[in-house]
């Protein structure tokens, strides 16, 4: 079983040296592996893709599953190949790797690549670097384009992702196995992104917060204030706020009332 090692102080240093644009796009994939620490589900880059996906879209960012091959080149030029154009399923297993795109900040987002050998010996954690989305190519759904490759670098290593086609996403999202497991991702990205709030509202962190470009981010944060939060007997995140008559409630993030001009959370269906 792949191991994800979780590192918060990682995280910390993120959240105090980020720049408002970056705070997010950051944060989120660092602190969901913290989370995990180890404790992998059975997909382990599909679950962590839907479930930030989720998360993302909470603090209003736009994130979209982008299935890829994966090849990585050490220093010496040997080459390893971790996935497939055609990825499939063997039961309940999904045999290939997926990342996430953010089309706004032109950035993908490899939650899991320390699943492999090579890429954890670096110890670097989740890997986010940006990308070129084509302009102009129809490409209305955020997605990059079929056969686009994009080069990151990881220490001495060089990871080549290239970007599989539409049959491959239709592999994940039109399975049972996702399906059955929709509500669970999505209360789960609710709960990473909760932990994520209370951390972006932190001392020395919220004024850069209330920059980044997200009209629902800053919303939440004057939402939130300095309100306490816990988990419930369910292990759902719920922050302590008062109703218009000052009575205490205890509200998930998706439950807490913002201005009607807020943006939605994406997904968006």
């Amino acid at each position: 079983m792949p191991l994800l090692r979780g590192d918060l102080g990682r995280t910390a240093t993120l959240l105090e040296h980020a720049k408002p644009e970056q705070l997010v796009e950051l944060v989120l994939p660092h602190l969901w592996v913290s989370l995990v620490d180890g404790n992998m589900p059975a997909n382990v880059c599909v679950d962590a893709c839907l479930t930030l996906r989720h998360a993302y879209g909470q603090l209003g960012v736009r994130a979209e599953l982008q299935p890829v091959d994966l090849v990585v080149q050490d220093a010496g030029g040997d080459r390893v190949r971790y996935a497939s154009l055609s990825p499939s399923w063997t039961g309940t297993s999904w045999n290939g790797h997926c990342v996430l795109v953010l089309p706004e900040s032109e950035r993908i987002v490899d939650a899991t690549v320390e699943q492999f050998d090579l890429v954890r010996e670096v110890d670097a954690g989740p890997m986010i670097g940006k990308v070129a989305l084509a302009a102009g190519s129809g490409q209305d759904n955020g997605l990059m384009e079929p056969g686009a490759q994009v080069m990151l670098q990881r220490g001495k290593l060089v990871l080549a992702y290239t970007v599989a086609g539409p049959q491959a996403l239709a592999s994940i999202v039109e399975h049972p196995e996702v399906a059955a497991n929709a509500a669970g991702h999505r209360r789960t990205g609710v709960n990473v992104a909760s932990l994520a709030l209370a951390a972006l509202r932190g001392e020395g962190v919220r004024g850069r917060a209330m920059q980044a470009p997200y009209p629902r981010l800053r919303a939440l944060l004057r939402a939130v204030g300095d309100a306490p939060y816990e988990a419930d007997e369910a292990r759902d995140i719920r922050f302590c706020l008062p109703d218009e008559s000052g009575r205490k409630q205890w509200l998930r993030l998706d439950e807490i009332p913002l201005p009607h001009t807020t943006p939605a959370a994406w997904p968006r269906w």
